[in-house]
Parts: C-alpha cells; sequence; structure tokens
C-alpha cells in the first residue's frame, strides 16, 4: 500500500491552508447556528517536507484517530502557554496513542515522525468543522507566545 493507492481509494484532496489530503465522510445534521451537529474526515500525511497538517486552531474539540502507516506527531499549544507532543501511532504500549482528543482552541500542527513514509488518520468534531471556524497560525505571533517552540513552530507554519 502507498499513499498513491490511498489517495485514489479514499478520493483524497488537498486540504486548503492546513496541507495534507483528506476526504470529509461524514456530516451530522444542520444546527440552528448553520454549523453540522459533527463531522468526520479520513486525512493523510507523507513524510516530504512540505506535507504537514499547518498549526491552525478550531473552537470546537477535535478528536484525531490513528488508522495506518507510521507515527504521527502532533504538536498542541495550549491557551494557558502549555506546550505538549502527542504521538498518533500503532505502539500503543510503547506510549503512542491511537485516539487523542485536541481541547477547543489549542493550537495544533503535525508532521509524519522523523523516519516514518507516510499516516492515514482521521478528525472528528462535534459541532462539526467549517472553514470560517478554522483558524491559520502566524509564526511571528505563536514564537512569541510560545518561544521555547519556536523551532517547531517555525517547521509548522505556511504563510
Amino acid at each position: 500500500m502507498t499513499p498513491d493507492d490511498l489517495i485514489a481509494h479514499y478520493g483524497l484532496e488537498p486540504i486548503p491552508r492546513e496541507g495534507g489530503r483528506f476526504r470529509r465522510t461524514w456530516t451530522g445534521p444542520m444546527r440552528a447556528d448553520g454549523r453540522p451537529e459533527g463531522t468526520a474526515i479520513v486525512a493523510l500525511l507523507t513524510a516530504a517536507p512540505d506535507d504537514y497538517s499547518a498549526l491552525h486552531r478550531l473552537p470546537a474539540d477535535e478528536v484525531w484517530h490513528f488508522y495506518l502507516g507510521d507515527p504521527l506527531e502532533l504538536l498542541l499549544l495550549a491557551p494557558d502557554g502549555d506546550a505538549r507532543t502527542v504521538v498518533l501511532g500503532p505502539d500503543v504500549l510503547g506510549g503512542q496513542q491511537v485516539q487523542s482528543t485536541v481541547p477547543a482552541g489549542t493550537w495544533t500542527g503535525g508532521r509524519v515522525a522523523a523516519g516514518g513514509s507516510w499516516a492515514l488518520f482521521g478528525c472528528t468534531m462535534a459541532p462539526g468543522f467549517t472553514y470560517d471556524g478554522y483558524e491559520h497560525g502566524d509564526a511571528a505571533e505563536l514564537t512569541a507566545r510560545y518561544p521555547a517552540q519556536a523551532a517547531r513552530i517555525a517547521g509548522l507554519c505556511r504563510s
């Protein structure tokens, strides 16, 4: 199985601004505020230098699910100034997780872990994702807020 096989099988398309490829697999009923009750996607990142999930934040919790491939490292920058790394992957007894929740308002970015080739994963949100709720990270602003993470922030931001 290759990334190209997965792209063709799932009909994955580029994720605007954020990076990677995805396909929405579920959208719940619409709420009165115009947002869906929930959404789910399947997504793919590869180890190519420009293929990563750029730092972004969302107004609702987002659950990340690991499916196949190599570990995926997520950088989480919390509103209180805390920073941590979550590794999604198959080695759950070695500290990797198959599922992790990113709290609303937390900056999140990720890439395939060093030495890996690709990762197939999913994200679920309730209420659901809408593009107007997506906030794209600015490297200068995030570095000022989280200076100890400057190198990782630079590697996970797009203009």
